[in-house]
């Protein structure tokens, strides 16, 4: 046990409690200075906890070998498949030729094309793809890309928010909710407010976008060919160097069969609860290698750990949070205060909490900081818990007033050649629909 110093004994604090505020204090201030590499500040969060004893090395190794981490794992493993099989860039082309035939209504179908496909695969490389395409075709046909970069990020992020597995967020708040004693919500338990929210969304894009956005300069013309993807790994892409791209994967007709119907039957068993999302997945994953349809090194580099260690390092820090008492702590104060308010003006201020902290943080910091907070608040209102888990769901990936809050932004970010105050005219009052949205139909799906 870690002795507790009487001025910390002052606060209110134990000595874990104070050792694990400390470390939460310290992630969020790096990850907010954004020097060094997110991943790697999390994991040294965990280390510093599991030294200190504020958590256990069982801990660890459960949050280590969490659903979340394995479900995100093979299902990337399943979209790399799809991605070396060429079936991306098969859509692509069939978009491209849609575009250039309809004009600006064409760009706009495939862009929710690409938001509906992101509410079953990461959006990162549906926009790497995408967005290049989207450029050269708008130039082609005289409209100025700036129009339409922006909105595809935005349509992938709210599409990835109507399934379960639509975003790394999702996954991991449904584990850190059943880690804290709550019920799980199931493959498209969270689909009717999502979609709610991506059409409040989608059409304040399509009517009101491109009347924010500054044109008082021409568009430069397009110097990064079309539907290129980028290369596997590669750090500076996930970080929005959209210069750094490799060509595109030869269409392969029975490694895209193959890979598409293992996703498919991965999401359809999932859906039907003949096994969790990571049984499945991990088992499409296996199942690929066994085929011949990619090779275990491939599998390998289909991986993307920098995802995988943050989540698991954030992980611990929210097991911290929840077996120190801190969380709980904080969840005291926090119903005392807005408690007599009722829990529909709970929920209202708690989405604004998370959505406020979402733009300054990264999705999984929030995911992990506040699932537990909205169980705890939950049990404290007497109320079901779902509905503050849901928001955190919805909270945590969509806000869009910043160009760095999630990595699609950061890409079209440097494509478009954007202003970064053309993101807070386009993305604020995209924040505060969404949050209306969200909070209307939360209450309608998910009872108190």
């Amino acid at each position: 046990m870690i002795p507790t110093p009487p001025f910390i004994e002052a606060i209110g604090l134990t000595g874990q409690q104070a050792v694990t505020l400390a470390v939460l204090v310290a992630v969020v201030g790096a990850l907010i200075l954004d020097r060094f590499r997110a991943d790697v500040v999390a994991l040294t969060g965990a280390a510093v906890l599991l030294m200190t004893g504020a958590v256990k090395p069982s801990q660890v190794e459960v949050a280590f070998a969490s659903p979340a981490i394995i479900a995100l794992a093979s299902l990337f493993v399943i979209a790399y498949a799809m991605e070396r099989s060429g079936l991306l860039d098969l859509a692509i082309r069939g978009g491209v030729w849609l575009a250039r035939k309809a004009g600006a209504s064409g760009i706009w179908v495939v862009m929710t094309i690409c938001g509906a496909v992101s509410a079953f695969l990461n959006n990162t490389p549906i926009v790497v793809l995408a967005a290049p395409v989207i450029r050269d075709v708008s130039t082609s046909v005289g409209l100025d890309p700036r129009r339409y970069l922006m909105p595809l990020s935005y349509l992938t992020v709210l599409g990835g928010c109507c399934t379960l597995i639509g975003t790394s967020t999702n996954l991991l708040v449904n584990d850190m909710a059943r880690a804290s004693g709550s019920a799980t919500f199931s493959m498209f338990e969270i689909a009717p407010v999502g979609i709610s929210v991506a059409l409040a969304g989608g059409a304040f894009l399509f009517f009101f976008s491109a009347r924010l956005i500054q044109f008082d300069s021409p568009a430069e013309p397009p110097s990064t060919p079309a539907a290129l993807l980028p290369r596997h790994g590669d750090q500076s892409a996930s970080i929005g160097n959209a210069e750094v791209f490799a060509p595109q994967h030869r269409f392969r007709p029975w490694r895209a069969l193959a890979s598409l119907t293992v996703f498919i039957g991965a999401v359809a068993a999932a859906s039907m609860g003949v096994a969790p999302i990571a049984a499945t997945a991990f088992a499409g994953a296996v199942l690929l290698i066994l085929i011949k349809v990619i090779d275990a090194d491939e599998a390998y580099r289909g991986l993307r750990p920098e995802i995988l260690m943050l989540i698991a390092g954030m992980v611990v820090i929210g097991v911290a949070i929840e077996e120190t008492g801190l969380a709980g702590a904080a969840t005291d104060r926090l119903v005392g205060g807005i408690g007599p308010l009722g829990p529909l003006f709970a929920l209202i201020l708690f989405y604004g909490a998370a959505l406020l902290l979402t733009e300054i943080l990264s999705n999984a910091t929030v995911a992990v900081l506040l699932t537990p907070v909205a169980v705890s608040l939950a049990e404290g209102l007497a109320v079901s818990p779902k509905p503050f888990v849901a928001a955190v769901m919805i909270a945590a990936s969509a806000a869009f007033a910043t160009p760095f809050g999630y990595q699609t932004n950061a890409l079209v970010y440097q494509l478009g050649k954007y202003r970064y105050m053309d993101f807070v005219r386009v993305g604020l009052p995209l924040d505060l629909i969404t949050w209306a949205a969200a909070c209307v139909t939360i209450p309608i799906f998910f009872p108190f």
